[in-house]
């Protein structure tokens, strides 16, 4: 466990995990299919169906978690995803950030991502007991799962995000 593992209580009694805030990798596909996400580039992005057992299980969300004392949103997103999803952080070009819930005493990173150019494909996969599936979902598909409530008063912005920055091929 790292550092920031732990709840903290903000304001009015919301409670939210991770010690220093909690950051999630919102990793879209390049459209090569290497990845197993078949289709253009960025119509698909990668989710984690959290465990019955964890806070809020049985809904979908980002890859992710808390971040640790010593890591930016970056790192502790791709940390996280590699825990996660056996995801090896090195191959993720990060394309952007976005800062979705800031309660002062704690806030929520998405990192926006995808396959860096000659890295060798990924098979992303439940690598803990944290996940009960991770899958490539199509950006039409995402609104109709049961989403983590983070993800689901986000989401229409958030896809906003991924189609203006994914419209270009990597480079």
């Amino acid at each position: 466990m790292g550092d920031g593992d732990g709840w903290v209580t903000a304001a009015g009694g919301v409670r939210r995990w991770g010690r220093h805030g909690a950051a999630g990798l919102l990793l879209v596909n390049d459209g090569s299919g290497d990845d197993g996400a078949e289709g253009p580039a960025g119509s698909r992005v990668l989710l984690q169906l959290r465990a019955g057992w964890t806070h809020l299980g049985g809904t979908w969300g980002l890859p992710g978690g808390a971040v640790d004392s010593h890591e930016d949103a970056d790192a502790g997103a791709l940390r996280e995803a590699h825990e996660e999803t056996g995801l090896d952080p090195a191959a993720v070009e990060v394309l952007g950030r976005r800062v979705t819930a800031d309660l002062g005493v704690w806030r929520y990173t998405v990192v926006l991502g995808r396959r860096r150019r000659g890295a060798p494909p990924q098979a992303p996969h439940a690598a803990t007991a944290e996940s009960d599936d991770v899958r490539w979902v199509a950006l039409d598909d995402v609104g109709a799962l049961p989403l983590h409530p983070g993800l689901v008063g986000t989401w229409a912005g958030l896809r906003a995000w991924v189609e203006r920055s994914t419209s270009a091929p990597p480079a």
